[in-house]
């Protein structure tokens, strides 16, 4: 039973690779993004890594939803409005 949770938890759904697949899309092609320690990549190479699941994929989907959540929950906002007064 135990083993089925931890299966389900570690499984990415389809929806929200392909949520991340589009926000990814829609980032020049000529650019490069860093992962911190992790290294440097190309849109492709992101957008590959996300429909493997791979190390690299489940990192960028799990950036994608702390700036979702922080969009949705304001704190985003806060953020960027505190830096602003700085």
């Amino acid at each position: 039973m135990i083993q089925e949770v931890e299966k389900k938890e570690d499984k990415i759904s389809e929806d929200l690779k392909d949520l991340v697949i589009a926000r990814l899309d829609v980032l020049p092609s000529d650019k490069r993004i860093s992962i911190g320690s992790i290294g440097e990549f190309t849109k492709e190479e992101l957008i590959d890594s996300v429909k493997e699941g791979n190390e690299v994929g489940r990192k960028i989907i799990e950036l994608e939803l702390n700036f979702l959540r922080a969009l949705k929950d304001g704190t985003l906002l806060e953020e960027l409005i505190s830096d602003k007064d700085n």
